[in-house]
């Protein structure tokens, strides 16, 4: 497997549009090929990207539990699931895009995911960087990269309810055995100065601001014209303060 770089943080936050971005600088630098998963349960990474994603991940288990005899004749139930999840792979010219979709449903989906993780973690193997975007409780991450991260960005905009969100994630990485190298903080919408109260609970955290992401006209702009943000113009705030960043922390 390749570096695997991580988000988390609340709802709302900007969290989808700093992976959008990590993941237009990775490939800007040449730093391909990429493996973008969008393990949040709403699925933005691939419209941030200007991506329509007819299947996910999700949609096949869930179509496989509701007929797990519909395997064609002549083929074994590992081999069926595995065609399916390489239908699902959405390849562009510098990264590809699998999008995890929707949440387990009723009964035991244990035989199912297995061979779906099993088959992501070999799929992985190709890519010199994944790049996943989780959901706040990160049950997806511990299932999908055997649980090494190199870097995990905890993302708050400029807001304590928003920092307190960082707080409970924090907390709860060691119920999921999860093998992070390195862990900070990345501050979207955030002034030139963070202020006092801000900073406090950041010290109370306990984990470093890797980078801060000012206001962006661009990024609603694009937002409002559907356009996908990979398109932003290299002297955008947000795309400068990623580069910024990655110069910074990316993993090598």
């Amino acid at each position: 497997m390749g570096k695997v770089i991580a988000f988390a943080g609340k709802g709302g936050v900007g969290k989808t549009t700093v992976a959008t971005l990590v993941i237009r600088q990775l490939a800007k630098s040449g730093k391909t090929p990429i493996l973008a998963v969008d393990a949040d349960p709403n699925s933005n990474l691939g419209e941030t990207m200007g991506i329509e994603v007819p299947t996910t991940i999700g949609d096949i288990r869930e179509n496989y539990m509701r007929d797990p005899q519909g395997v064609p004749s002549g083929m074994d139930k590992i081999n069926y699931l595995e065609t399916l999840v390489e239908q699902t792979l959405i390849e562009q010219k510098d990264f590809d895009l699998l999008v995890m979709g929707r949440q387990e449903g009723q009964g035991c989906y244990c035989m199912v995911n297995n061979i779906l993780n099993n088959f992501t973690d070999r799929l992985s193997a190709n890519y010199k960087y994944l790049v996943v975007d989780n959901e706040a409780g990160m049950e997806h991450l511990s299932r999908r990269t055997s649980g090494k991260v190199d870097t995990l960005y905890l993302v708050t905009d400029y807001a304590l309810r928003g920092l307190r969100a960082v707080r409970r994630i924090n907390d709860m990485l060691s119920s999921l055995k999860l093998d992070v190298k390195e862990i900070g903080i990345i501050v979207t919408r955030a002034p030139e100065t963070l202020g006092d109260a801000f900073m406090k609970e950041v010290q109370e955290i306990g984990l470093p601001i890797l980078g801060t992401i000012p206001h962006d006209p661009a990024l609603l702009e694009f937002d409002m014209e559907a356009k996908s943000l990979i398109d932003l113009p290299d002297d955008s705030l947000a795309v400068t303060a990623v580069e910024k960043i990655l110069t910074e922390k990316v993993p090598a």
